[in-house]
């Protein structure tokens, strides 16, 4: 991680070397955070934030359903999010904003904890690697499953939620694949370990609806509107483990993975065993879209260059 010069903490700037919690923290002991990924393109016009307002949205809500009293507005947030990017000087990055219930008490109960918002950003290039945008990636169907409906909330980005993520993620690296494919309590195609999933065959796109244990994912629904723009069909259906392995094409979508093929899963060669063509064609519509070398038909760009509205820092 290359450190930048600035971090937003509760209204203010300070040093990146000065974002630090006290070890008796609650989010420490009891993984008691929400938080977004967000990505911030250089276009010819200057770096622009994509779907800024929906991913603040989503960080509000996740607070909402952990009942954390965020200290900001989401209009705050979102000013915030800009002024850092330009104060940092940067052309692109990946922006992250996280609540924390900070230091106070330690115990289950949460509730007299402070909440802390802070928001960092710095150069991130691809997730999982520039060969994979172009070639794929090979994955594996997880030995570990998501959370079962009443458990852990899986609409909120929350940092529990990413220790099921990192079982998945460690095993698929040690077993020598890229990326895991978990499945749900019912067994059925849930989602990668911090990726959503699609599944293309006869010329339709498939995709696993919210009641997989999925988090809603903002590129997941940027795809979904250029998929359906193009004329395909989308299909919201839970999917057997075994329709991967009929695939036409499959890939991954997410603020970190944007959209990237999956070329082989337990082996098994998905298609041509390379990025198909329907993936090759919404890949390249999203990249062109989020560098703004194709209007923004759909609003999604908040260019960094607009000054932020007044009251930032308080």
């Amino acid at each position: 991680m290359q450190p930048t010069d600035k971090i937003w903490f509760n209204g203010k700037f300070i040093a990146w070397d000065d974002a630090r919690i006290h070890v008796l923290s609650h989010v420490i002991h009891y993984g008691s955070s929400v938080f977004e990924g967000v990505r911030c393109y250089e276009t010819s016009a200057g770096p622009a934030i994509f779907r800024l307002a929906d991913h603040t949205r989503r960080l509000v809500e996740s607070a909402k359903i952990y009942r954390m009293s965020l200290p900001f507005s989401a209009e705050e947030i979102n000013d915030a999010t800009v002024e850092l990017v330009r104060v940092n000087g940067l052309r692109s990055c990946y922006i992250r904003p996280v609540a924390i219930r900070g230091y106070g008490e330690i115990g289950v109960n949460p509730m007299k904890n402070p909440v802390d918002l802070y928001i960092a950003c710095w150069e991130w290039g691809k997730y999982l690697g520039e060969e994979a945008i172009n070639h794929g990636v090979d994955v594996c169907v997880s030995s570990w499953t998501r959370p079962a409906p009443n458990t852990h909330p899986t609409l909120a980005k929350a940092g529990g939620n990413y220790l099921n993520s990192q079982l998945v993620k460690m095993e698929a690296l040690t077993d020598g694949y890229a990326e895991g494919i978990v499945l749900d309590h019912n067994g059925v195609v849930s989602e990668g370990s911090g990726e959503n999933i699609f599944v293309v065959r006869d010329g339709k796109v498939y995709t696993t609806p919210m009641t997989s244990s999925i988090l809603h994912g903002i590129t997941r629904d940027s795809v979904m509107r250029i998929a359906r723009d193009f004329g395909y069909e989308i299909v919201e259906t839970a999917l057997p483990r075994e329709f991967l392995y009929i695939a036409d094409e499959i890939f991954f979508t997410g603020t970190a993975a944007e959209v990237t093929p999956v070329r082989s899963i337990d082996r098994i060669p998905v298609g041509s065993g390379d990025r198909g063509p329907i993936t090759a064609r919404i890949q390249k519509e999203f990249f062109e879209l989020v560098h703004g070398d194709k209007p923004d038909r759909f609003g999604w760009l908040s260019p960094v260059g607009v000054p932020a509205s007044a009251g930032l820092v308080r």
